[in-house]
């Protein structure tokens, strides 16, 4: 089910979580906020809009951390009912893809509740100060987060995320 992003909620204060990749790794939130920002995105294994974008996704992501915006993944996805999003599966994506930062697995769908994730992908783009400046497209991503990381603020003008539904738990 194709769903859009809402509009970024200017301002809106990054929750504090911690999560682990599946290889036990753990990752408090606010240790990740970089020197010029954080991208926060909610991705999956399955979904045809993250495997089309997957390349950029890994591209945009070395640019930004190496401009100072440290990136973060998470996964929430009901992997029980979506095996293919598997925590085994979660290593394999990020092997293939290159992915450079870590790829985080929401088992309890807490963190993308909290955060009002609404499909994969769903881009959230903080300041370094943990104020969300950017809830859009990958098209517009990179551009939108070097403006964060120079200004401390977003661009006005966003196009929302287009996706599929995050498969919650029943």
């Amino acid at each position: 089910m194709l769903l859009d992003t809402p509009i970024c909620d200017f301002g809106w204060e990054a929750k504090e979580f911690t999560l682990n990749e599946p290889s036990g790794q753990s990752y408090k939130m606010v240790e990740q906020i970089g020197p010029k920002g954080l991208l926060i995105m909610f991705i999956c294994n399955h979904c045809p809009y993250v495997k089309r974008i997957s390349k950029e996704i890994s591209e945009v992501s070395k640019n930004l951390i190496s401009s100072g915006v440290n990136v973060l993944a998470i996964m929430s996805n009901d992997y029980r009912d979506y095996p293919e999003d598997s925590p085994e599966k979660m290593l394999e994506f990020k092997k293939t893809h290159d992915f450079q930062f870590p790829y985080l697995l929401d088992a309890d769908q807490l963190v993308g509740k909290a955060y009002g994730a609404v499909c994969t992908p769903d881009f959230f783009g903080f300041n370094s100060k943990g104020q969300l400046q950017y809830r859009g497209r990958i098209e517009e991503l990179e551009s939108a987060m070097n403006q964060v990381a120079l200004s401390g603020v977003g661009p006005r003008e966003q196009i929302p995320s287009q996706g599929c539904s995050i498969k919650w738990s029943r």
